[in-house]
């Protein structure tokens, strides 16, 4: 294995980001891609339920669209 595959792996581990809720604005834990195919990387990997309003933000949603903390 070489020091450069270790980097790419790295990149293929979804990231925890703290976002607000876009309606009640509770904290909220999401999974962003950091790399892969045009146009995923940086969106949410699933969907995600705010535990305290029930809304949900769906699988795809571009991370500057949300309100990070």
């Amino acid at each position: 294995m070489s020091a450069i595959s270790g980097c790419q792996e790295g990149k293929g581990t979804p990231k925890l980001v703290e976002v607000k809720c876009p309606k009640c604005g509770e904290e909220m834990e999401v999974f962003v891609i950091m790399g892969g195919a045009v146009g995923k990387t940086g969106t949410l990997q699933a969907d995600e339920k705010c535990s305290a309003c029930g809304r949900i933000i769906p699988e795809g949603t571009p991370l500057d669209k949300l309100e990070k903390i």
